[in-house]
Formats: structure tokens, C-alpha cells, sequence
């Protein structure tokens, strides 16, 4: 009977070992996390099961206000194993902004069905599931020289109401100031007037990992098009609901907001 217990968990101990698996990223509110899995492996978090590529590489994020902890499962031709983590708590800052005309912190009715129609659009957008895989590489900034005026997160009071929570960083700049795409990817939004975002570029980089760009002054790219690292896809402005010329740069994975930062290792 020993014996046959020992071997018991000497196999649970084997497949421990067999089904290996990495995580590059914290697990705090708000991150991007980057998985690598055996090949051929299936992966679910909290029962979502996500793409995997040949290789194993994987993909998820934490939103900004999650509590409980996450729990992974991985299936592979060697058995399963389940890993739960806990998520870290953070404090966000409060943001106040004074000064906006009152359109832009209370819409009037009459733009409602436009701004719906454009959240829509963004909706799509990061709906997309394709098999790209170049989330796994090092995320660049998207421009050279800036200063950063908003961060993820933070409460924003706008002429004195709370408001939702900023989903992005904003990096201020002269209005011209070239902008580059952070990683490869494909666009699959091109808006030049949004209402909130103005002119407006979402990239997919694959597994539900996207980035988004608004406020921009001028558009280079097209939807559909493949865009390198560091390619200049437009300029920075102030379109949209802005209080100066600056690049508002968000990170989804599908319609989970996670923080850039998590991606430039500024936090």
C-alpha cells in the first residue's frame, strides 16, 4: 500500500513537471500577463479558455478593479495542472481636471446615438481573436521625448464631478509630434473624428491584445494595414474631447482595460 501511494505521487510530481509554465508580468490590478505553456497545451483563465500559439506563448490581463484571485488551467497530453494566484492590490491617484466647457464632461443628448456608434466600432474592434503572436515581444514607447500627464487608473474629477477611472497613459507633447506603433501589429480601426477619442487607431497584436490610440492630429496608416515596430503611423494632437495636444495610449485584452504601463515597465 506504501508503495502504491509513493508511486501515486511520484506520477502527480512527474506531471507537475511535465507541464510546465511561465508567466512574465505581476499579478496585480490592471497587468498584462504573458504565459508560456507546453506546445499543444489548452489554457483556461477563470474557465475562459484562451488561444495558445504553437509555440505555448499565451496572453491575459487583470482589470483594474479585480479582487479575487486567478485561476489557471493548463491541459496538456500529460495531464492538468491548476495554479491559482492572488492579485495584488493597488492605490490610484485622483485626477482632477477644471476648466472643460460642460459639453465635454456632460454630452449633450443630441451626440449620444453618434458616441454609441463609435464605441461600437471600438467594441469590434478589440473583439478580435486572431492567431498574430506579437504581443510576446517588447512594447516600445510611442514617442521620443514626452511628459506624462495622466496615468491608469486615477479617478478623474472633471469641474468638480466624479467621473469613470482613466484607462490609459497620457503622454504630452508638441501638437506634430511624431507617433509610433509600440509593437507590430495590424490595424483594425482608422477614425479621424470620434467623439471622446477624435482621431483614433486601434492595433491588434494578437490572442485579444490590443492598443489604442487617440487624440491624434494626423493618420498615416489604413485598416488592414501591417504596421512594424516603430513605424510612424501619425502625429499627436488634441481631436476629441482634449484639454491639450497629447497621445492617450489604452491596452486591452478583449474588453479588459489594462494598464500601458505593464508593458514599458513604468510601474
Amino acid at each position: 500500500m506504501k508503495l502504491f501511494f509513493n508511486l501515486i505521487l511520484f506520477c502527480l510530481f512527474l506531471n507537475c513537471k511535465l507541464i510546465a509554465v511561465e508567466f512574465i508580468g505581476d499579478f496585480k490590478q490592471g497587468s498584462f500577463i504573458l504565459g508560456k505553456a507546453n506546445p499543444n497545451s489548452i489554457v483556461f483563465i477563470d474557465n475562459r479558455k484562451v488561444r495558445v500559439s504553437l509555440d505555448g506563448y499565451f496572453a491575459f490581463g487583470l482589470d483594474r478593479d479585480r479582487k479575487n484571485n486567478v485561476l489557471i488551467k493548463i491541459k496538456n497530453k500529460d495531464g492538468t495542472k491548476v495554479i491559482e494566484k492572488k492579485v495584488i492590490k493597488r492605490d490610484y491617484k485622483i485626477q482632477r481636471i477644471d476648466g472643460l466647457p460642460p459639453k465635454q464632461v456632460t454630452p449633450p443628448p443630441e451626440v449620444y446615438e453618434r458616441i454609441k456608434k463609435d464605441n461600437i466600432l471600438i467594441g469590434k474592434a478589440r473583439a478580435i481573436d486572431s492567431k498574430l503572436v506579437f504581443f510576446k515581444d517588447k512594447f516600445i514607447y510611442p514617442i521620443d521625448k514626452y511628459i506624462i500627464t495622466g496615468v491608469y487608473g486615477s479617478q478623474r474629477i472633471l469641474n468638480g464631478k466624479p467621473r469613470r477611472p482613466h484607462y490609459g497613459i497620457d503622454f504630452h507633447a508638441p501638437e506634430g509630434t511624431p507617433v509610433k506603433s509600440m509593437m507590430d501589429g495590424v490595424v483594425t480601426l482608422v477614425e479621424n473624428d470620434m467623439y471622446f477619442t477624435g482621431g483614433t487607431i486601434i492595433f491588434d497584436h494578437g490572442h485579444g491584445i490590443s492598443t489604442l490610440y487617440m487624440h491624434m492630429k494626423d493618420i498615416n496608416v489604413s485598416k488592414g494595414q501591417l504596421v512594424k515596430k516603430g513605424d510612424v503611423v501619425g502625429t499627436l494632437g488634441q481631436s476629441g474631447r482634449a484639454t491639450g495636444p497629447h497621445l492617450d495610449v489604452r491596452l486591452n485584452w478583449f474588453e479588459i482595460k489594462l494598464d500601458p504601463a505593464s508593458i514599458l515597465n513604468l510601474n
